[in-house]
This record gives structure tokens, sequence and C-alpha cells, in this order.
């Protein structure tokens, strides 16, 4: 197999060990600089695959992500955070890792060169959903297993990787590349692709869930106030959007169960909490199509 770039020793590095303290950050950071600029050249297929995984969520399907090490840690990372932030089913985003769960905090020798682990995992997709694989050299024989199975099934697939020539960006039916360069540290794909990863996960569920109405302009209009940092952020939204003090802000939310959503229609439209509740099924759950033009900034 050809070596990936992520691979190679970098020339900026080859001193790292013999730097102070102070000088070895500033070698690190800059070399993450680099990471935000590769994955701007990716744009237009993080997009793309934006639109695809919101198209398949409109369809009642599911966004799964797999990987092996550090990027099915990342992708388990970005599913757990799905349910809290936007209110949604810990069904609708999901991750899965080679070597499952033990692996997240203890590495399972050869998960990531099983085909039939990440075959068997992939049994859970149908037609309606999306398997993002994820890789830095874009070889586990752990992801192929998964790509298999999805195409049994005509899931969509998407790949996030570092390296074009891997198996996973021939076999995806689209890919997101980026091409972060060689490791501060030759080999370690958690620091420059880990963290292009991360910020590529991070597109791809928030861009999909504002594309379904989960947000209003920038506001977090389905987090579940779990906490009491969460139940200050709701009766400041409800504040803001609704344009009315706290104290009403809160005595709605009270009355709805902290449904940010509900509490807004129901102070703005006057609706009381039931009909409030129905208009917002009616509408998607999409807060703009609800809310009068005139406060729609």
């Amino acid at each position: 197999m050809a070596e990936v770039i992520t691979e190679y020793r970098n020339e900026n590095t080859k001193d790292i060990d013999i730097l102070s303290t102070v000088e070895m950050v500033k070698k690190m950071n800059e070399e993450d600089r680099l990471v935000a600029l590769a994955v701007e050249d990716e744009t237009e297929n993080i997009a793309e695959a934006i639109d695809i995984i919101a198209k398949q969520f409109l369809k009642g399907g599911r966004l799964f992500y797999f990987g092996a090490g550090t990027s099915g840690r990342l992708g388990i990372l970005d599913a757990s955070e799905c349910p809290p932030t936007f209110s949604v089913s810990p069904d609708m985003v999901q991750g899965f890792m080679a070597g499952g769960d033990k692996a997240f905090r203890t590495a399972v020798e050869g998960a990531e060169d099983n085909f039939d682990f990440g075959y068997e995992d992939a049994k859970v997709l149908s037609e309606n959903d999306v398997a993002v694989v994820i890789s830095a050299s874009g070889n586990p024989k752990y992801l192929l297993g998964v790509l298999s199975r999805a195409d049994e099934v005509n899931c969509r697939t998407i790949a996030v990787t570092c390296n074009s020539k891997g198996r996973i960006a021939e076999e995806a039916g689209h890919v997101i590349c980026v091409e972060v360069g060689p490791e501060v540290i030759a080999g370690s794909s958690r620091l420059k692709a880990g963290t292009a990863q991360k910020m590529i996960l991070n597109m791809l569920s928030t861009g999909s869930m504002i594309k379904i109405g989960k947000t209003y302009e920038n506001f977090m209009i389905d987090l579940k106030a779990t906490n009491e940092k969460l139940k200050d952020r709701a009766i400041r939204i409800v504040g803001q959007i609704a344009d009315v003090p706290l104290s009403e802000a809160l005595a709605t939310l009270l009355k709805c169960n902290w449904e940010i959503k509900t509490a807004i229609v129901s102070i703005v439209m006057k609706y009381d909490i039931d009909k409030a509740r129905l208009e917002l099924k009616k509408h998607g759950g999409v807060l703009r199509k609800l809310l009068p033009e005139e406060i729609k900034l």
C-alpha cells in the first residue's frame, strides 16, 4: 500500500524535540493554521454533503458516523452532542467505531483491519440513511465493510478523508478530502487530520440541522434545557425573539415544559400552549414558517 501523506515527515517540525516549549507551541499553531485553509478548499463538497444529509433527514432518515481510532471517537462525540443541542432523538445521529464502545477509551488491536466488523455494524443502515465514513488514510478495511453493506441497501455514503487515493474515496458516493499535509509528529493523525475532521463534522451536523429548521436566525431554538445554564439560555432566547421581558419568557417556558419554540409561538401569536404546539406541528416545527414577517430580521 502506498504511503499516505500523513505518514510523511514534516520538514517544518524536524527539530521539535529540541525547541523551547514556547517555540514548540508556535510550531504546532503554525501547522494548525493550515487546517482551516485546507477545509476551506472543500467548501463546495461539504455543502453538498450537508444537502444530502438534510434531504435524507426530511425523509425520516438518520445520520451514521463510522470510523476507527481518533476518527471513530470524533464521530461518536459529534453524534452525542446532537440530542442536547437540537432536541433530536439519540437515534437520529449515531456514531460507531471499529472495536465497539470499548474502543472509545482503550485501543482494540486490529479492529480497523476487520472488514466483517464494519459490515456487521452497518446492518443498522437503511435506504433513507446517510453513512459518513471517516479516516485520515482512507484505507481501513472496517470502513470498506461499512460501505459494502451501505451499497447493498442503497444508503447514501460520504467519505471524510485526508487522502484522495484512499480506498474509501474510491468507494463512497460523495467525498470530502482535506489535504492537511504531513503531521507535526509523523503519522499522528489525531493532530491536523483530527482537527480537520472535527471541523467538518461540526459543519455536517450543524448545517443539516439548520437546513431542517432546528435554528431560528443563529439561535439554538431546539436545545434541551436540562441544567441551569441551558435554562438561562432558553429564557434569553425566548425573550430576545419574542421581544418580551425575561420574566414573561420564564413564565411561558414553565407552562410548556421548557419548549422554546412553543413558548415563542405562544407569546408572539397569542396562542395557548396546546394551539402553539399544534401550529408548530402543522409547519414541520420550522419557526420561520410560522412567525409573522415583521419579526423576521
